[in-house]
Order: structure tokens, then sequence, then C-alpha cells
């Protein structure tokens, strides 16, 4: 395949370019480096822009003669989206429409997409399958649900074929510690919890106790993020004209805080203070995926279950790259 991956120097993205370079294809990136970092994308061309140019996006996918398309560009902060709106219509909804509109001026009609379980909002009951209402209960998980009946309207009037993959909570680093997880602010739970392991927080919050779980803590269902990217591959190997597939992306495992926060002192060897906040609004006890339509359909299963070795993949990253990214942008400029 030839491969434009949007948002391919993210978290997700640039460990995507990894995996389809070491499976032979070629890979070209876009990414505006607004939350992503040139650092990131080991492999490939990097082209800077904006999705929505749709001239730049028709020339890039045209001189490379690109057949498949990933997309990872999408803010992704639950409590940004309810906050700022504009800005989540603007880029997720907006941005990749004109993206669409790119591909299918050009004739690329294979897609794989960013979902996410956010568009199921605060499911009835758990495990969570994709017969589950999509209810989103903030703007993140409602633009990605717009863009997901955008697909289906793009398959059945222009023969695209596409696929929808909902992730789950996307965890961990590359095994060799190259590449992994750096976002500012920092929202996710193991990077939060492994920061106060480096010194560079006094404690992490767990938001609320009180939770109908068995230990009181929310319950998330953790996915590495090499996981994730060997399912995009089976996705984009089984893409049909006029054709989608919506699928779960997740373990099928739950954990909650206080076991990720457990683990997290185990892997590091650190105390790790944590204490008890507030709960936080809209956030759901548990959020665990019933993948099994994804091994039925893509083949597919993680490899990584428990939650030790995604934390001590991430922790590899953070020991060896304290300050992210941010470290080869202060050099730049110095």
């Amino acid at each position: 395949m030839n491969v434009l991956v949007v948002g391919g120097a993210g978290y997700i993205g640039s460990h995507m370019v990894r995996q389809l370079d070491a499976a032979g294809h070629k890979v070209v990136v876009l990414d505006n480096l607004s939350t992503g970092f040139a650092e990131a994308v080991t492999a490939g061309q990097l082209v800077v822009g904006e999705m929505a140019d749709r001239h730049l996006v028709e020339r890039t996918l045209c001189e490379h003669r690109i057949d498949t398309v990933m997309h990872f560009a999408a803010c992704a902060l639950v409590g940004e989206s309810v906050v700022d709106p504009a800005k989540y219509y603007q880029n997720n909804v907006q941005a990749t429409l004109e993206l669409l509109e790119a591909t299918r001026e050009t004739g690329v009609n294979r897609l794989v997409f960013s979902s996410t379980c956010a568009t199921y909002g605060i499911p009835a009951k758990v495990p969570i399958s994709e017969q589950t209402p999509q209810e989103p209960v903030n703007p993140y998980g409602f633009t990605k649900l717009v863009i997901e009946r955008a697909l289906e309207d793009y398959a059945a009037a222009y023969g695209l074929g596409y696929a929808a993959l909902r992730y789950f909570n996307a965890a961990g680093a590359s095994e060799d510690g190259r590449i992994g997880e750096d976002h500012d602010p920092e929202s996710h739970l193991i990077p939060i919890v492994l920061q106060v392991a480096l010194g560079q927080r006094e404690q992490v919050t767990i938001f609320g106790d009180d939770w109908d779980t068995p230990d009181g803590t929310c319950v998330r269902d953790y996915i590495h993020v090499d996981d994730l990217g060997a399912a995009h591959l089976a996705a984009a190997s089984r893409l049909e004209p006029g054709k989608g597939l919506k699928v779960n992306l997740g373990t099928g495992c739950g954990f909650s805080v206080k076991q990720i926060i457990e683990t997290c002192r185990a892997v590091t060897g650190h105390a790790i203070p944590s204490v008890v906040g507030p709960r936080r609004p809209g956030d759901p006890p548990q959020l665990v995926a019933d993948a099994s339509l994804a091994k039925e359909i893509l083949g597919w299963e993680p490899v990584h279950l428990d939650p030790e070795s995604i934390i001590s993949s991430a922790w590899k990253w953070h020991q060896a790259n304290p300050q992210g990214y941010k470290i080869y942008q202060r050099a730049k400029v110095a």
C-alpha cells in the first residue's frame, strides 16, 4: 500500500507509521505539528500542513500515488471539547470532511478512521459491543460519531471503503523506547502516574472512590498502542469499495484506577502518592470492550493483555525521555 497517515506525528499515528514501514508499505505523513512532533516520525516523508487544506491534500495524494488513508488527526480531550466545542467541530468534523472530499476528488477510496468508545457515552452495561447504542455525552464523542455517519453516506454514494475503529484507552509505547506518549496537557492516567514516579508531579488524583465498581474507582480497558496499529493493518487489508467496518478495539479486560496506580508502583519501584478528589462530571464508571467482532472480522487479537507489559513499555519511554519530545524542540531553539 501507499499510505497517507494523517496525524502521523502524534502518539498513535507515529506508532502506526513504524508498523507500516516495517511491513514494507510506503508511508507519507501529513501533520500540522500542533500536538505532534516531527521527531516522532521515524519513517516515510513528513508533509507539514492542514488536512483542511484540500489543495495540499489532493496534491499529496496524487504525487505519492496514495491508495489508502489512515486518519488519526483529531482533537481528543473530552474536557476541552465541553468548554471549546467550536475547536472540535472545526477540526474533527469540518476539516475531516475536507479530507474526505480530497480523497473523493482524487479517487482514493480506502480509509481507516480512528473512532472512539466515547461515541457510546455512558453505557447501561459492560462489556460494550458494537450493538450498544451510541449516545455520546460530550462534543468529542459526538464529532467522532458524526464522521462515522458521514463515512456510511460516502460509502453508499461514492463507493468509499472504510473502517471505523472504536478505540478504548490507548496506552504504552514502542518496545524499544524510541517513541511514546507526549501530550501537553497530559490527560491520560498512565503517563500522569509515571510523571509522579519521575518527580514531575507531587501526586496523582483519583477522581472519586465511591463508584459502583469493585474498589470504588473507575474501570477502563487499556489497549497497547502497537496492538491498535496491528488492528489498523488488518482493517486496511479488508477494505472493500462501498462497504464499511465498525469494530471495537480493546482487550476485554478492565482495570481500575487503583489497580493501575499499584501496577505503576510495582513497575517503577516508586511510592507514587495519591489523593482522592471529587468525581469528574460525565465519567462513566466502567468502559470495557467486547472486541469479539474484531477477532471475527479482522482476525485480530491484542498481544498485551496485562497492565504490567503496557506500563513497562511506557516506563521505558518516560525514563529515556523524561521531557518527552520537548527536549528536541528546545534544542532547535537554542
